[in-house]
């Protein structure tokens, strides 16, 4: 077996690892990777891998930086299975759809502007810019996907066995191993924490010869997760006193829901302010249908909603908005409200709208509840920078910001330690991603530190054959 560093090493986005095994190649995970808007085209159109060599794609979960690279495979002649958990499988048809979507209008809008700001002459020398992929190659790649029951061991190829079980990072999200007989690899996927909203805890890693081991907060801890609501209720009541909005950039899949809990919540314990509170983000709306259809998936926590009789993620107050005039209609709206949109690091999508037209106010609060990806606007946002860039344009923020981490879906550092301790003796090897490389040389030294496990840290293209 051997395997290549693709995506997210050392970098945070765009997941995707190669493996050749038995003579076939696959990939575990094929996902975008964001940052500065130029490289980020770059780097996902160009794929590092001949998409037609490849056979098949083992997807750990539907967050875009693991899944939303797969149209663009496709694309370019990738046409094998995509195997995944049902929930995973069920997530990606809404998500792969929706990042189509935007990709097109981002092309759309950036040729518009550039068409404003040139002159005729420049408007004939350069060519148009290209959207990475289209609606009509997410149709093709959607059929693909094939759904396995986690636990349940799959042929995925001549030789190669598939296994997966639950990570606790979003709904569907799983850690998976791969064999061929000889040698067992594990890959982490994300993994979650112990505590967090509706779903389950992540279960102890399968065990394996070697790790692939996400690293995003391998260098600190969390604050613990029950403090969240009291300073989501300050948050909130502290902006509406002074009249002003609460922008919320989260992932329409995952933060969005664990959010929309914890205010139905804060309602029901009458913490909360009588304002409304609208969930802007179409695949949002698609998502929580999904949701709502894996309720097996659910902690105890949130199954007590199902119990009582209510919708976890419905009360009187929260609107969700699927329309465009309805989403623009907010920029116009008197007095205080709530506003959650995507994207989660602000690098598409509606809350560019939303930023552009608050962040200018002091009266307002952007609230960050999630890992902020370097280059990104919400990067920047967190480093609370006086001027920040929105397409394009230069904006001067006056308006709050605010963080809470403590919603993460990434474990950390002890978290990370604690969840490899079943396996760690019978390692070989661990190969650490997902993470920026301060992060990932402290987890480096705290796992050699507690098991005398040998770690790697791969930069992009790096092989390793696995004995």
């Amino acid at each position: 077996m051997r395997i290549t560093f693709w995506g997210a090493a050392q970098t945070v986005t765009g997941s995707m690892h190669q493996v050749d095994a038995g003579g076939h190649r696959f990939l575990l995970d094929c996902g975008l990777f964001q940052g500065r808007r130029k490289e980020a085209f770059e780097r996902n159109r160009c794929c590092a891998v001949p998409p037609p060599s490849v056979e098949a794609v083992l997807l750990s979960h539907a967050h875009i930086d693991h899944s939303g690279n797969l149209p663009s495979l496709v694309r370019h002649g990738f046409n094998g299975p995509i195997y995944t958990s049902p929930a995973t499988a069920d997530l990606c048809q809404a998500m792969l759809r929706d990042s189509a979507h935007l990709q097109e209008r981002d092309a759309e809008f950036l040729n518009r502007r550039a068409q404003r700001r040139k002159s005729v002459l420049a408007q004939l020398e350069d060519a148009p810019i290209e959207a990475l992929y289209t609606m009509e190659d997410a149709e093709k790649t959607l059929p693909l996907f094939q759904a396995v029951i986690p636990h349940s061991p799959k042929e995925v190829l001549p030789g190669i066995t598939y296994q997966t079980a639950n990570a606790g990072h979003m709904l569907g999200s799983t850690h998976m191993r791969v064999s061929d007989g000889r040698t067992r690899l594990v890959f982490s996927g994300d993994v979650g924490r112990v505590g967090l909203p509706i779903i389950a805890d992540p279960e102890p890693p399968l065990d394996c010869d070697y790790l692939i081991l996400e690293s995003t907060y391998g260098d600190r801890l969390h604050k613990e997760p029950e403090n969240v609501k009291q300073k989501l209720a300050s948050v909130i009541g502290r902006t509406a006193a002074r009249g002003g909005r609460v922008v919320v950039p989260a992932f329409a899949v995952g933060r969005t829901q664990q959010l929309v809990v914890l205010l139905h919540e804060l309602i029901n314990e009458q913490k909360l302010p009588n304002i409304p509170i609208f969930v802007d983000s179409p695949l949002a709306v698609n998502t929580t249908e999904v949701f709502r259809r894996h309720t097996d998936l659910y902690d105890q926590e949130t199954r007590v909603f199902l119990k009582d009789g209510e919708d976890p993620f419905g009360f009187k107050r929260l609107i969700y908005i699927r329309e465009v005039e309805q989403s623009k209609a907010l920029n116009d709206l008197n007095g205080p409200f709530v506003v959650i949109s995507a994207s989660g690091m602000c690098e598409g999508g509606r809350i560019l709208h939303h930023l552009k037209n608050s962040i200018g106010d002091p009266r307002n609060t952007v609230l960050i509840t999630g890992y902020q990806a370097e280059n990104t606007l919400g990067r920047k946002l967190v480093d609370r920078l006086p001027q920040v860039p929105i397409f394009g344009d230069i904006y001067t923020r006056r308006a709050e910001v605010e963080i809470i981490n403590e919603l993460s879906g990434h474990a950390d550092q002890h978290e990370l330690l604690n969840w490899i301790a079943p396996v760690a003796k019978n390692l070989k090897k661990v190969f650490l991603v997902h993470g920026e490389p301060p992060a990932q040389k402290v987890l480096a030294r705290a796992i050699q530190e507690r098991f005398g496990t040998n770690v790697e840290i791969p930069v992009r293209g790096q092989s390793y054959n696995l004995d």
